[in-house]
């Protein structure tokens, strides 16, 4: 007897495929099946992994009880086992791990004193030099940390390009720069007045604001926008 094909994701028609639809139009867009589709990876013989999710999900009603099978009772579904059941309990447990911490309030930004309380327990005593950006939303809140680059005693390298494409990732519309000076002068070399004026310019053009620069040491900082050299 001629055995029924398999129906694994990467062989079905474009728009079925769930990892392909996510990439594309975003993960709000996917079913509950569709996502779960995702972690099984390929269904069985005579189902595809979404008609196979469509049957499970069917099956407990919803996801908060898929989330109370166990393995055991997970693999008891046709086309699932223990690998798939193992990634669902994992995914499940994230899940469930997510709603129950707390929403991390976002640091927001008020002067250069509440960059330098953020910023200096990273690098304020190193003994190399390090450059630091803050992403901030509209409202001013801290929405990401970056390390642009990390060099010797004496300086680092700057990719412009990099400051501004991370801040498109993170949609963020304020930048504030941030390195140190393991020497402890707390002083604007050149370069430092350099590349802070190529990235407002930049900035300018992107519409992304450069805040502020600061130069951070083990006891004290420096601030651009306080000094009026930004």
């Amino acid at each position: 007897m001629e055995q029924n094909p398999s129906f694994p994701i990467k062989q079905w028609a474009e728009d079925d495929k769930p990892r392909e639809k996510l990439m594309l139009k975003g993960k709000q867009v996917l079913s509950d099946a569709e996502l779960l589709a995702i972690l099984i990876g390929s269904g069985s013989r005579n189902e595809s992994a979404v008609d196979l999710s469509k049957r499970i999900i069917a099956s407990v009603s919803n996801l908060k009880a898929l989330g109370r099978l166990s393995l055991k009772q997970l693999m008891e579904f046709k086309g699932i086992g223990e690998a798939k059941a193992v990634t669902i309990l994992a995914a499940m447990e994230l899940g469930r791990r997510r709603g129950s911490e707390e929403e991390v309030e976002l640091k927001k930004i008020t002067s250069s004193k509440s960059v330098f309380d953020i910023i200096h327990p990273i690098i304020g005593d190193l003994m190399h030099e390090e450059f630091w950006v803050l992403y901030l939303n509209n409202s001013n809140k801290v929405i990401y940390k970056s390390q642009l680059s990390k060099g010797g005693i004496t300086g680092t390298v700057v990719d412009i390009r990099i400051v501004f494409k991370t801040a498109f990732e993170q949609n963020a519309v304020n930048i504030i720069l941030c390195h140190n000076h393991p020497s402890g002068i707390l002083q604007a070399s050149d370069a430092d007045k350099q590349i802070t004026k190529k990235l407002k310019e930049a900035g300018r053009i992107l519409d992304i604001n450069i805040l502020d620069h600061l130069i951070i040491t083990e006891s004290g900082y420096l601030s651009f926008a306080d000094e009026g050299i930004l």
